[in-house]
């Protein structure tokens, strides 16, 4: 099932590809030169535990990059939960090719399978609340689509991509505007002179007055910061279904069923994306 993403993703693939091969190969890997050039070669993709499958076209395009003669035929698709021992994939193409690929290849996969596997854990223990657990811009640098595109496959949802695409006016913001409601006039007029490119305005909130007044002056999204559980039950009393709430800061494993229980509509979680358990995988050349 195609997962939707709110940017193309071809470019973004490409030029991670490009930037991973340059690091790893540079001017030529002298280990597969070892190996009989033409030699043809066959390989698979073996799962050492249960996860969720993410980065399957940033695997196929490593080896595409290198020779668009490797075919690479996929037995599962991003999105699916896997188990240990499954064959994921089947590669064939000239060895010396499938050999030079395999670390670049596999370190998409791994990473962004890990992102995934983490997001549906999270996505899981929030079911049957009203709250989406969203990622932060904590992420690896060159990376962020890629991880973002993973948050999605796991079940999760998007925050700001960037700085380009959203306002989230935070405390150094409201200081240098003055206020709260004088920060949002002033959001306001950026959005309305940003082509379009703006998708949503956010304020951050630390305390009930605060978030008092932010909804006087109309936030459309609040985000609570280090909100206790009891205040946030306050804030969903408070906001009346007025504005989108978000809780943020101090997520754990230990605590977020207990916030999306509190009726907040979205929960932001840096460790989606900062911190990754990459998956064990393994890839094993046949004869």
């Amino acid at each position: 099932m195609p997962i939707d993403f709110p940017v193309p993703l071809e470019p973004e693939i490409r030029a991670n590809v490009r930037a991973a091969l340059a690091e790893d190969v540079g001017q030529g890997d002298l280990t597969a030169a070892l190996i009989p050039a033409g030699k043809p070669g066959r390989a698979g993709v073996i799962a050492r535990e249960t996860a969720v499958l993410c980065g399957t076209a940033w695997f196929t395009e490593c080896f595409r990059q290198l020779d668009p003669t490797v075919r690479v035929t996929w037995h599962a698709q991003d999105g699916d939960r896997i188990q240990p021992e499954q064959r994921l994939c089947d590669i064939e193409g000239e060895a010396r090719v499938l050999l030079t690929g395999e670390r670049s290849a596999l370190n998409f996969l791994q990473l962004l399978s890990g992102v995934a596997t983490k997001t549906r854990r999270y996505a899981e223990w929030v079911a049957g609340t009203q709250a989406q657990v969203v990622d932060t811009r904590k992420t690896l640098p060159g990376l962020r689509l890629a991880q973002k595109y993973a948050v999605r496959v796991g079940g999760g949802g998007n925050h700001r991509l960037a700085l380009w695409d959203a306002i989230l006016i935070k405390e150094n913001h409201i200081m240098a505007a003055g206020s709260i409601t004088a920060a949002l006039a002033a959001a306001r007029q950026v959005a309305a002179e940003s082509d379009g490119r703006c998708r949503f305005i956010q304020v951050e909130v630390e305390n009930l007055t605060e978030l008092a007044e932010a909804l006087k002056a109309g936030a459309p999204m609040i985000l609570l910061d280090n909100f206790s559980l009891d205040m946030l039950r306050q804030a969903v009393a408070m906001n009346q279904g007025q504005a989108i709430l978000e809780a943020s800061g101090g997520i754990t494993e230990a605590n977020l069923r207990a916030i999306a229980a509190t009726g907040v509509d979205r929960i932001s979680i840096g460790t989606l994306t900062k911190d990754v358990q990459a998956l064990d995988l393994s890839m094993r050349f046949s004869t």
